[in-house]
C-alpha cells in the first residue's frame, strides 16, 4: 500500500508510473520504445566491431567514438529495460537502492558523454590549429586519459546526488514517482524537509556541465574556423570544414535534446506531465541512436568498411 496524502515515511521501494496519464498506451508505446532502444545497441555495438577489426580507424577520434558508443550504451541499458519491463509487465516497482543507482547512472554518463565531446573538441582543434604536433599531442596514453578524466568528472559531479538524498532526505510523502526512471529532480519533489541544497547541488551540476561545456566547445569551434577562414581555397576550407561535421552533427543531437527537456521542465508549466516524461526519455535514446548513424553516413573510413561487411555477408559461398 502507497502512502500518498501527505505522510512522511521512510520507503524501502518507489512506485515509477510509466509515461503518467498514457497508461493505457503503454503496450503501444512499447513498440517504438523497445524499437529504439534495439537500433541503438545494434547501432553502437556495430561501431565498437568496426573500429575494433579496422586498424585505420585507431586514431583518437575514432577512440572517442567507441568511448561515446559505450556510454549511449550504457545511458540507454540504465532505463530502458526497466521501462520496458513497465510497459510489458507492469513492473512498476524499484528498490530504494535500486533507484538511486539508476539515478547515479543516468546523470554519470550524461556528465561523461559532454566531458568525451569536449575531448573530441579538444582533438579538432588540435588536428587543424596545430596539425604538425597531433600525432604527438594526441597519443593514445593522452587519449585515455581524456577518457579517464571525464569518468572520474563524472563519478566526482555526480556520486553526491544519490548520497545527499539518502543521508538529507529520509522521509517522503509519497512513494509514487511520476517519471519512468529515477530522475534527481523527480525523486527529491516527493522529500518530507527541506530539499534546498539538493535543488542547488543539482542546478550547479547543471550549469557547470551544460553551460560550460558548451561554452568550452563552442571556444573551440571559434579558433578552428579562424583558421579554416584563412586558408587559400575553398576547397580546402571545406575539406577542413568536413573533418569536424560529424562531430558538430554529435554535439546538436546531445545537447538539443537536453536544452529542449530542460526549458520544458523549467518554464513549461503548462506543458502536460506525459509530454515532460517523453522529452526525458527521447533525451536518452536520441543520441544513442544517432550518433552510430551520424559517424556511419559521413566517415568515409566506417562508411566503407560496413558495406565491406555487409557484401561480405550477402555474397553466396562456395559449396
Amino acid at each position: 500500500m502507497f502512502i500518498s496524502h501527505n505522510v512522511c515515511s521512510v520507503p524501502s521501494s518507489f512506485w515509477l508510473t510509466g509515461i503518467p496519464g498514457l497508461e493505457y498506451l503503454h503496450i503501444w508505446l512499447s513498440i517504438p520504445f523497445g524499437s529504439m532502444y534495439l537500433a541503438a545497441v545494434v547501432g553502437n555495438i556495430t561501431i565498437l566491431a568496426v573500429v575494433k577489426t579496422e586498424h585505420s580507424l585507431h586514431q583518437p577520434m575514432y577512440f572517442f567514438l567507441c568511448m561515446l558508443a559505450i556510454i549511449d550504451l550504457v545511458l540507454s541499458t540504465s532505463t530502458m529495460p526497466k521501462l520496458l519491463a513497465i510497459f510489458w509487465f507492469g513492473a512498476c516497482s524499484i528498490g530504494l537502492d535500486a533507484c538511486l543507482a539508476q539515478m547515479f547512472f543516468v546523470h554519470c554518463f550524461a556528465t561523461v558523454e559532454s566531458g568525451i565531446f569536449l575531448a573530441m573538441a579538444f582533438d579538432r582543434y588540435v588536428a587543424i590549429c596545430n596539425p604538425l604536433h597531433h600525432t604527438s599531442v594526441l597519443t593514445h596514453a593522452m587519449v585515455g586519459r581524456l577518457g579517464l578524466a571525464a569518468l572520474l568528472r563524472g563519478i566526482f559531479y555526480i556520486g553526491p546526488l544519490p548520497l545527499l538524498i539518502r543521508l538529507r532526505l529520509p522521509l517522503y510523502r509519497t512513494q509514487i514517482i511520476a517519471h519512468s526512471y529515477c530522475e534527481h529532480m523527480a525523486v527529491v519533489t516527493l522529500a518530507c524537509g527541506d530539499t534546498r541544497v539538493n535543488n542547488l547541488y543539482g542546478m550547479g551540476i547543471g550549469f557547470l556541465v551544460l553551460i560550460l561545456d558548451s561554452l568550452a566547445i563552442a571556444a573551440s569551434y571559434v579558433m578552428i574556423f579562424r583558421v579554416v577562414m584563412g586558408l587559400s581555397t575553398s576547397d580546402a576550407r571545406f575539406k577542413t570544414l568536413g573533418t569536424c561535421g560529424s562531430h558538430i552533427c554529435a554535439i546538436l543531437v546531445f545537447y538539443i535534446p537536453i536544452a529542449v527537456s530542460s526549458l520544458t521542465h523549467r518554464f513549461g508549466h503548462h506543458v502536460p506531465s506525459h509530454i515532460h516524461i517523453l522529452l526525458a526519455n527521447f533525451y536518452l535514446l536520441i543520441p544513442p541512436i544517432l550518433n552510430p548513424v551520424v559517424y556511419a553516413v559521413r566517415t568515409k573510413q566506417i562508411r566503407e568498411r560496413l558495406l565491406h561487411i555487409i557484401k561480405s555477408g550477402t555474397q553466396p559461398r562456395d559449396r
